[in-house]
């Protein structure tokens, strides 16, 4: 099996910053990442504007 994709603690922070596909720690890092993006512009756009996010799409 290869030892490189273990999924051992990533301590070097390039390591942990890494951009890589699959079923990797490192995917999983920037996936949480992007949802925290995604969530934060939803609030902020729900507070500014008073509607939801259904509300404001057009396709619903």
């Amino acid at each position: 099996m290869d030892e490189t994709r273990s999924t051992a603690p990533l301590n070097d922070p390039a390591e942990r910053n890494a951009w890589k596909f699959g079923f990797t720690p490192q995917a999983e890092i920037w996936n949480g990442r992007f949802a925290m993006i995604g969530f934060t512009v939803a609030l902020i756009l729900e507070i500014l504007s008073g509607q939801g996010i259904v509300d404001l799409s057009s396709l619903f």
